[in-house]
């Protein structure tokens, strides 16, 4: 799992400022979906808490999207 931690916070250097993203724009779209929902959740919960943990990233957490995706907003 941390492993796939580092690959998403490795990504946010390719994020714009001001561009709001979901965890799973971090990968590209097969990797994503190689990925078992339980992956996928998990690594949601633990990238959500580095985000909270970590104000230097300069991540905005933002409400989640009506299919219930954590969105979040690089400033």
């Amino acid at each position: 799992m941390n492993e796939l931690l580092n690959i998403a916070i490795s990504k946010l250097d390719s994020i714009n400022s001001g561009e709001v993203f979901l965890i799973k724009d971090l990968f590209l779209g097969y990797e994503w979906n190689r990925l078992s929902t339980q992956v996928r959740n998990t690594l949601g919960i633990i990238f959500l808490s580095y985000v909270r943990e970590d104000p230097s990233l300069k991540i905005t957490i933002l409400p989640k999207s009506a299919s219930n995706h954590q969105k979040y907003k690089k400033q």
